[in-house]
């Protein structure tokens, strides 16, 4: 049997204030004046003098705001490398992605992209990248999607929403400060953490758990547990274990996988355009029978924080919609297979998931 040789985040800072070192810790890495850092940067900071005013920008260094109400598509990454090779004339020193998962995940598929030719969407799938990406940091400003940690960065592409998973994937350098995500909007804070509780549950549950990744599941877990359901955290401390939660949750997937919720999630996603963190609880919502105790507890969480999800979203839905979706979310193997062994198809037919999705 082989194993996985699995590719790790080779630096990380931790601390309130850190991203003050972010010059420090990219100034050697610049190869020359002329080669750009590019600073991809959510657009709900435009304006936000606090996180601005500290970007170190220098020489030709370009900074680039990138709305992230919509999930990252191919199509965007494809149009960011065109509009970066058009605008520098040498390859950029390096991507620094600063934001939530969005952000992340284009930031680690534009470093693919500026090395290895054709369109991202050749590379959705699994072990496709052939060439080294170009340095790239990742800066969370907000916790729980893991995308800081995974060897994955996922994109809607034409066809389907499927991630570039590679070695080459993952950041040579993130900087965790808990202090960047203060003024994430409730809701919004609720729905990215469940991201992490949900990856949690499903690695943990699955059937392709191992020590390595319970390790990593069971603190995120614990973590959630204290920062979802305690009284007594400040909020500094929730911001600091919900930063490690979502560490260690994008790491117990790392040798696992996700499952029933991610995979459903996606077909949300990519017909109706939901975002992850709230199409995985509108999902994660109907699942009692595939995670019953995990589910329970999300509904504990969801009653204290008083989260309200949309009701109704499959309600007007036609045939061939319905049908998309499907298709996205069946086509996702090793999630199934992951959740319910391997004789999954037994229990997951297409009349199964129509089912389930009526009900959201």
């Amino acid at each position: 049997m082989s194993y996985k040789n699995y590719p790790m985040v080779s630096r990380v800072v931790f601390g309130r204030g850190c991203f003050n070192q972010l010059a420090d810790i990219i100034s050697p890495k610049r190869l020359n004046t002329r080669a750009p850092f590019i600073f991809l940067v959510d657009d709900v900071f435009k304006g936000d003098a606090w996180l601005n005013s500290r970007i170190p920008l220098a020489y030709d260094d370009q900074l680039i705001y990138i709305s992230a109400k919509e999930e990252p598509k191919t199509s965007q990454v494809d149009e960011l490398v065109e509009q970066i090779i058009l605008t520098h004339k040498d390859r950029p020193s390096g991507i620094i992605g600063i934001g939530g998962g969005t952000l992340l995940d284009l930031a680690k598929a534009v470093a693919i992209m500026l090395t290895n030719e054709g369109e991202s969407r050749d590379y959705q799938g699994w072990d496709l990248v052939k060439n080294p990406a170009i340095y790239h940091v990742g800066v969370p400003t907000i916790s729980g999607t893991g995308a800081e940690v995974s060897r994955t960065t996922v994109l809607t592409g034409p066809e389907k929403k499927l991630g570039i998973n590679s070695d080459y994937t993952p950041f040579d350098q993130v900087i965790l400060d808990p202090e960047l995500t203060k003024d994430v909007p409730k809701e919004q804070w609720f729905y990215t953490g469940m991201d992490c509780y949900i990856h949690c549950i499903e690695s943990l549950n699955g059937t392709y758990l191992n020590a390595f990744s319970q390790s990593y599941g069971e603190k995120a877990y614990e973590l959630c547990k204290e920062i979802f359901l305690d009284n007594d955290l400040s909020e500094e401390e929730s911001q600091d274990k919900l930063m490690m939660a979502s560490w260690h949750g994008g790491m117990s997937i790392a040798y696992s996988q996700v499952g029933v919720a991610h995979a459903m999630s996606y077909g949300l996603s990519f017909l109706l355009g939901t975002k992850h963190g709230i199409g995985n609880c509108i999902v994660f919502d109907h699942l009692e029978e595939f995670y019953p105790e995990g589910v329970a507890l999300f509904k504990k969480m969801k009653k204290k924080f008083d989260i309200k999800l949309p009701q109704g979203l499959c309600a007007d839905l036609d045939e061939q919609q319905f049908d998309t979706m499907i298709d996205v979310a069946i086509s996702l193997e090793p999630l199934w297979e992951n959740a319910l062994g391997k004789n999954w198809k037994q229990t997951i037919t297409r009349e199964k998931l129509r089912a389930l999705y009526e009900k959201m």
